[in-house]
């Protein structure tokens, strides 16, 4: 009955750019699949005001090219108003077009804090690094009473931002960075920083990776003999980790910025939901919640223009999420859009323990 009402009027068009190939597209195809089930769901509730809402999705392989090309077919061609998209390169790269289109663009999951000065139409509805990097740092000092760390990260944007933003909070803190290492995203072998690492004899070792290196990284780590505590932020709040890394894994600590399925019924019925379709977890969990309810946020912009009689340009678009600037969402709860463009929420802190992640902490 309700897709019935839904189909009746001009559908409401957004687009999402996301790695759905390539080296990524583990993460990417899970977040777009959780995107696409929350159109349908709010589709089969009547859409928004009687239109359906209808995604244009596209690959960008978490390449910043390719990202440039899907975003300008998704405002040349299919003429959206709206887009979102992730990874921190690819939301760097599009962010000209959005502001040069006047169209919104919402970083969605990536997490460098460059994110809130690239223009007056980018946004994100994700925490940046600086929200659970600095909640992982203060964890280590003030409550493990950490007072030297090793800081490991990948030689890209995500990694310097993130590597930076966690010694500068640890030595606020009265810690003392003792290394301070980069390796490059195409290696495959890290002994080199790693051995810069154990020299140093840190009591707590950090790395600011990506989803697809931090296993590997991890993993060499221990056949080094190092021993020490290892702490990273979202990125590693996933079972592939834990599965890929077997009793490696045990005692490593992540940050999540999103509820689990412990901590919120919602979710609970989400899991399930991947487990019936997919016969499995998604890969990333607080980044899918994030991606299912950003179709979500979209609606309520479309229905603020659509109630206040008002053009659905980019323009207007991002008027109405200065304006509405407070959401509440299906999976990550409230939203607050800020005028500095940035947005706070809750940091999950969690430690694996006999092969699966055990809350620990949750830092407001």
């Amino acid at each position: 009955m309700g897709w019935a009402q839904a189909a009746n009027k001009e559908p409401l068009k957004f687009g999402l750019a996301m790695p759905l190939t390539g080296s990524q597209a583990l993460f990417g195809a899970d977040q777009a699949k959780a995107a696409q089930w929350a159109v349908q769901d709010i589709n089969a509730k009547g859409g928004v005001d009687g239109h359906p809402l209808e995604m244009i999705l596209l690959d960008t392989q978490a390449d910043p090219r390719l990202g440039i090309n899907a975003v300008n077919r998704l405002v040349n061609v299919d003429k959206v108003p709206v887009f979102g998209t992730a990874w921190s390169a690819v939301v760097k790269a599009v962010a000209p077009i959005a502001n040069r289109s006047q169209v919104l663009g919402l970083s969605v999951g990536a997490n460098s804090p460059e994110i809130a000065k690239l223009g007056d139409y980018v946004y994100t509805t994700y925490p940046l690094a600086d929200v659970d990097v600095v909640a992982q740092a203060r964890y280590a000092r003030e409550t493990l009473k950490k007072e030297r760390a090793a800081v490991l990260y990948i030689h890209n944007d995500s990694g310097v931002e993130g590597a930076k933003i966690y010694r500068d909070a640890f030595e606020s803190l009265g810690g003392k960075v003792v290394a301070y290492e980069a390796y490059d995203a195409q290696s495959t072998d890290y002994t080199g920083a790693l051995l810069k690492v154990r020299t140093s004899n840190p009591d707590i070792i950090h790395i600011q990776g990506l989803v697809s290196d931090l296993p590997q990284v991890i993993a060499q780590i221990r056949q080094l003999g190092i021993k020490q505590p290892i702490s990273t932020y979202s990125a590693g709040y996933n079972p592939k980790v834990i599965q890929q890394l077997g009793a490696a894994a045990e005692g490593l600590m992540v940050s999540a910025l999103a509820p689990s399925a412990e901590q919120n019924p919602r979710i609970a019925e989400f899991v399930e939901r991947w487990k019936k379709t997919e016969g499995r977890i998604p890969n990333g969990l607080p980044y899918t919640q994030y991606l299912y309810d950003m179709p979500y946020l979209i609606a309520d912009l479309y229905g603020h223009l659509l109630k206040n009689g008002k053009p659905l340009t980019g323009a207007n678009m991002r008027e109405a999420l200065v304006e509405v600037a407070n959401f509440d969402l299906p999976m990550t709860g409230k939203l607050q859009v800020s005028a500095d463009h940035r947005v706070k929420k809750p940091v999950y802190l969690f430690e694996v323990k006999n092969g699966a992640f055990a809350p620990v902490a949750t830092v407001e």
